[in-house]
């Protein structure tokens, strides 16, 4: 008779995460900056050849070199290229570790950061809004609308909609900071089931509200309904937090 081992060593082992290719190409440049072989002032390889190298998505690689320029790791020269900034080498090794660790936000980390940048994005857009930009926010919900018609996720739609408040706004950082946190607010709504089409009607609602002051040019109201609209968010994720 087999005999049952009371205590094993599950508690050794930890849970293995995949790692995204954008944070794989972020790592190939810090060991390439490590090792001498990109300096500060060196031009990195055009996007068509860093596709062909890493075998990734041009996706994948305007990720990782964005995230790497809004950090001042790397900056762009029009018409000239990409360049590896000029900054220590110790001080690069640690800004690339910054990049990285962000990808390790929890859910209602990432929520909450998006209602601090927000709630200002919102207030911005409805005294900066162009007729443009409200012709663009409308598109985006009829977008959003169409999806919760036809039963299919919404977390694109939504977050899309988010990104044109803040090019509303006109502030280029705040838009920089969406475009950062996007993919991993992504991740984690897909993960938590959250813009199902059962709870897609009441942000629907909410989007509605918000565009509403926006074109009225209420920018109180507008960051108002924006902060009610994260806050029932931030509160699913806390709850599910607690359940699980």
């Amino acid at each position: 008779m087999t005999k049952l081992i009371k205590n094993d060593a599950s508690h050794l082992f930890q849970e293995l995460s995949l790692e995204k290719p954008a944070d794989l190409i972020i790592k190939q440049i810090r060991n390439q900056i490590r090792s001498g072989q990109l300096k500060p002032g060196d031009r990195l390889p055009p996007e068509r050849n860093l596709v062909k190298h890493f075998g990734v998505g041009r996706g994948h690689i305007r990720e990782a070199l964005r995230k790497l320029e809004f950090y001042g790791i790397l900056r762009t020269v029009p018409q000239s290229g990409t360049f590896v900034a000029g900054l220590g080498i110790n001080a690069l090794e640690g800004l690339i570790s910054d990049v990285l660790r962000i990808e390790g936000h929890e859910f209602v980390s990432l929520v909450e950061t998006r209602l601090l940048l927000e709630i200002h994005a919102a207030r911005f857009a409805a005294e900066r809004r162009s007729e443009e930009d409200i012709l663009a926010l409308e598109q985006a919900l009829d977008a959003y609308e169409e999806k919760v018609k036809q039963g299919q996720p919404t977390v694109e739609e939504d977050l899309m909609f988010h990104l044109k408040i803040a090019e509303a706004s006109k502030n280029s950082v705040l838009k920089s900071l969406m475009l950062i946190i996007i993919p991993d607010i992504i991740k984690n709504f897909l993960q938590l089931d959250i813009c199902t089409n059962e709870r897609a009607a009441k942000p629907l609602e909410e989007h509605r509200i918000i565009l509403k002051h926006i074109i009225a040019q209420e920018p109180d109201l507008a960051k108002a309904a924006m902060q009610s609209h994260l806050q029932d968010v931030i509160t699913y994720g806390e709850q599910f937090k607690g359940e699980s």
